[in-house]
Formats: structure tokens, C-alpha cells, sequence
């Protein structure tokens, strides 16, 4: 079955930025429900950015002005720019397209 892939993870420092990415894998991302999740060690799984029906966008409040989801409709392909990180961003990030979701990606900030 279809299985969106992401990639970009690593090790960065505070304040370092990051951009995520995820492929679609095939499926149709022009519109419907996608984003990014993050489960976080001792944590429940919450939402970090998401587009929803056509063009909207919600944020989590930790990291509204942060963050910023986009996407690529022609290859689709999701995006998650992640800049001035901090220690607490530290998580395995979930790509989620249309209720499919990737294995997940990890991000560690750490100095």
C-alpha cells in the first residue's frame, strides 16, 4: 500500500534550522487533509503544521512563527521548514498525506 517517505533529519543546534521532506509516494496532494506530526520521547503524538481542504493552514501554537509547511502539488512533495529550533523540537517527525502515514524522521537539537 501507499507509504509517503520522509527525510531530512539530523542533528542540528539550537537556534539551527532544518527542512523536512516527504514524498507522496504517488498520491495526489492538490488538495485533502496532509501534514506533519511529532512524537516527542514520554510524549502523545501532536500535530506541529497542516493543510487542510485546499489552502488551509494551521500551526501548533509551540511553533507558530517558526515553522512553515508547504507543498510541491506538480512532484508532490511536502515541506517543513524548521527554523530557530530548540531543545524541546527534539522528536521523531511523522509525514501524514490523505491518512497515510511515513516511519518517521528524527530530529535532535542538541549543543
Amino acid at each position: 500500500q501507499v507509504q509517503p517517505v520522509e527525510s531530512g533529519g539530523g542533528l542540528v543546534q539550537p537556534g539551527g534550522s532544518l527542512r523536512l521532506s516527504c514524498s507522496s509516494s504517488g498520491l495526489n496532494i492538490r488538495h485533502g487533509n496532509m501534514g506533519w506530526y511529532r512524537r516527542a520521547p514520554g510524549k502523545e503524538r501532536e500535530l506541529v503544521a497542516g493543510i487542510e481542504g485546499v489552502n488551509s493552514k494551521v500551526y501548533g501554537d509551540s511553533v507558530k512563527g517558526r515553522f512553515t509547511i508547504s507543498r510541491d502539488s506538480g512532484n508532490k512533495m511536502l515541506y517543513l521548514q524548521m527554523n530557530s529550533l530548540k531543545p524541546e523540537d527534539t522528536a521523531v517527525y511523522f509525514c501524514m498525506i490523505r491518512n497515510h502515514w511515513g516511519q518517521g524522521t528524527q530530529v535532535t537539537v542538541s549543543s
